[in-house]
């Protein structure tokens, strides 16, 4: 990793991709800091606080902070992330949809249309939805830049400034991919995680230089060791893949031969990556933030059913996890692996799995592997969604360190080692195009 990113700073181009890419990063961050006039920052990490390891957390984990702070991009990618998961999940029951998909780059280019229209309207009911939740209380201030205004004024302009932010945080991913290294958006979530974490760890040395919390340094060793031993565990998962060899049988046209090759078909253990915990954790923090939307009393009723029974950290809470993260694995495979149309490929090149027919044979071969890949891919994604957070709550309950918890949880550990481990192989694609380009000049 770290030889990769010398040699990128070797190569003029790369070097100037990279430093675009920070200086983009480094005006995001920014706008994490900015705050919206007309509501302030205690009111967001009121709400984020009380949501502690569920859905806002969550989203201002990915953020960097940016929702604690009440801040421009407070929104940040996640109507981004939310619009192009329902894109690709649209796109094998709807066939126009599927149609596009396999039209190449021009097909792609109709559905980043139609992605950029899903986050606008998912960023305006988020914005729509944080603006009527504040604006029950008294939250939201009725003067602007030193201006009384009305409070239905000061809603709209609120609700306006969320919106522009989340597609101007858009807008710096889609160029960090086209001018950057590329990569853009998980490039912002991958900032926002680690910038999450530098604050939650600065908070703790601080607090321990203050005498407030004398057994933070202990707490913190104790922390970053199980991190790294979480990360070895991680990338051991995340690289590891079964490569199936396929054989293309030696044809003569003319003069030439084609084939007479052997290759295999990589499919990885957890193809799926971080998203089955996402989907998980969103469904079941729905109707919770829903309900904190709408200032219902969390000591009554429903609302106190569910924070109770079905609360992060609760037995239920955690056995549905689970069970949802495998059912969105097995679900998301079918979707990223077509074991019927590889089988088919490999059929019309000429090319065969040693010691099986092509076609029906080959087919199910493929789907059988891809099941048993898919199944040791859920439970790992379960055990690093249950396992290290209830770990974590047990050690570190009390004192400053309970914030590394809530900023650094297992699912962001995840998001990290998957978007550094591609960074690298972006750098070295980029590297290996330069290379070659120079031979051929």
């Amino acid at each position: 990793m770290f030889q990769t990113l010398v040699n990128a700073f070797k190569n003029k181009e790369v070097r100037n991709k990279i430093l675009i890419t920070l200086a983009l990063m480094f005006v995001y961050r920014l706008g994490c800091w900015l705050p919206i006039p007309g509501i302030t920052g205690e009111t967001y990490a009121g709400q984020v606080a009380n949501d502690s390891g569920n859905i806002l957390s969550l989203l201002s984990m990915i953020t960097g902070g940016a929702l604690t702070n009440g801040a421009f991009l407070a929104i940040g990618i996640s109507p981004y992330i939310n619009a192009s998961i329902i894109i690709q999940l649209l796109t094998v029951a709807i066939p126009p949809l599927e149609r596009w998909s396999k039209q190449g780059d021009e097909g792609r280019k109709k559905l980043n249309k139609l992605t950029r229209v899903f986050t606008l309207v998912l960023a305006v009911a988020q914005a729509i939805g944080i603006v009527i939740n504040f604006s029950r209380g008294d939250q939201i201030s009725t003067t602007v830049f030193n201006v009384s205004m009305k409070k239905w004024l000061v809603c709209m302009f609120v609700g306006a400034i969320l919106i522009a932010g989340s597609m101007f945080t858009m807008w710096l991913g889609e160029r960090i991919t086209e001018v950057g290294v590329g990569n853009g958006i998980s490039l912002l979530i991958f900032v926002g995680i680690l910038s999450t974490a530098g604050i939650s760890i600065v908070s703790v040395i601080t607090a321990w230089v203050k005498g407030t919390d004398q057994n933070a340094p202990w707490q913190l060793l104790a922390f970053l060791l199980l991190v790294v031993i979480i990360f070895a565990f991680i990338v051991f998962v995340d690289l590891a893949e079964r490569k199936i060899p396929v054989h293309y049988a030696k044809q003569i046209k003319g003069r030439k031969q084609y084939g007479g090759q052997t290759t295999y078909i990589p499919i990885k253990v957890n193809a799926s990556g971080v998203l089955p915990i996402i989907f998980s954790t969103a469904i079941l923090s729905f109707p919770q933030l829903i309900m904190s939307m709408f200032n219902m009393d969390s000591t009554k009723g429903f609302y106190k059913f569910w924070t109770n029974w079905l609360g992060t950290g609760k037995p239920i809470y955690s056995v549905l996890v689970g069970l949802l993260i495998l059912g969105f694995s097995f679900f998301y495979a079918q979707i990223q692996f077509n074991a019927e149309e590889v089988a088919r490929n490999i059929q019309q090149y000429g090319g065969n799995i040693t010691g099986l027919r092509p076609g029906k044979q080959t087919s199910d071969y493929l789907k059988k592997i891809n099941k048993r890949l898919t199944l040791f891919g859920a439970i790992f994604l379960a055990i690093i969604a249950i396992v290290p957070s209830i770990i974590f709550n047990f050690v570190f309950s009390s004192g400053t360190s309970i914030a590394l918890v809530n900023a650094f949880s297992s699912t962001g550990m995840l998001i990290v080692v998957s978007v550094a481990l591609e960074f690298e192989k972006q750098l070295q694609s980029q590297l290996m195009m330069k290379q070659y380009r120079g031979f051929l000049k």
